[in-house]
């Protein structure tokens, strides 16, 4: 018996076998969740179908969450096929890349507006969706970085959208607790992964990582997904509305 045995639960956002996702997936399916995955389009159903049948995945659905249809009609899935929902994991995030290498001031109006729907409005929106399918006990995560909570280099219109982000958390989990329903943000340090790809100086990021978190190293997608794990299960029963580091301690480190 594993700490996921007999709970069903979606994941939003594996691209690829580097996803974060896909690590928080892996953790999942070891401890014994029953999983469903969804995909953008053609183009990444051909990467994710693949890696999710891997895993014994029921359920392979299209969504794209700047559809309110989509994401409707995705979770109508879900609930023909199971009946109810225990799990989501919200793992999407995007921004122009001009607007993510562009000084702040000079963030379109269209790029700021896309980079807050998919990175920030899509949490509540899927919730929305997921919430009448979910009992007491139910979780959903969501993936966050530092950039939230600091000025990050390059980061720019993405660090106000994951702000945004860990404060749909908060107001969310504070909705959903009468209801027994948990919702936290897992902040993670930097990780090459085809999202993170857009930003400038990501590879100096990981160094940093190396020379001032405390543990001396980067984190990668296990790590995450082990810290993922945690807050899906029973053993955060008790906790909601929070943004868990998993970065080796860096948000807390000197570093000049």
């Amino acid at each position: 018996m594993g700490l996921m045995t007999g709970k069903r639960g979606i994941i939003l956002g594996v691209a690829n076998d580097m996803s974060i996702a896909w690590g928080i997936a892996q953790q999942l399916h070891k401890e014994g969740a029953t999983l469903a995955f969804t995909y953008l389009n053609e183009a990444l159903e051909k990467r994710v179908r693949p890696l999710a049948e891997s895993l014994d995945a029921e359920l392979v659905l299209p969504c794209d969450v700047a559809s309110d249809e989509q994401i409707e009609a995705c979770f109508s899935e879900v609930e023909k096929a199971w009946g109810g929902l225990d799990f989501v994991v919200h793992s999407l995030a995007f921004a122009n890349r001009d607007d993510l290498k562009n000084p702040f001031s000079q963030t379109s109006r269209d790029g700021f507006c896309l980079a807050m729907d998919i990175s920030a409005y899509s949490l509540v929106a899927v919730t929305r969706a997921a919430v009448p399918l979910m009992k007491p006990g139910g979780s959903i995560v969501t993936m966050t970085y530092l950039g939230s909570q600091r000025s990050v280099p390059n980061y720019n219109v993405m660090g106000v959208a994951k702000a945004a982000l860990e404060a749909s958390v908060r107001y969310l989990a504070a909705e959903l607790g009468e209801k027994g329903i948990r919702v936290n943000a897992v902040s993670a340090g930097p990780i090459r992964t085809l999202a993170a790809s857009g930003v400038v100086g990501l590879k100096e990021k990981i160094k940093l990582m190396d020379q001032y978190a405390p543990l001396r190293r980067a984190v990668d997608q296990e790590d995450v997904g082990k810290a993922a794990l945690y807050m899906l299960s029973d053993l955060a029963s008790g906790v909601t509305g929070e943004t868990h580091f998993v970065d080796g301690g860096f948000n807390f480190a000197v570093t000049a």
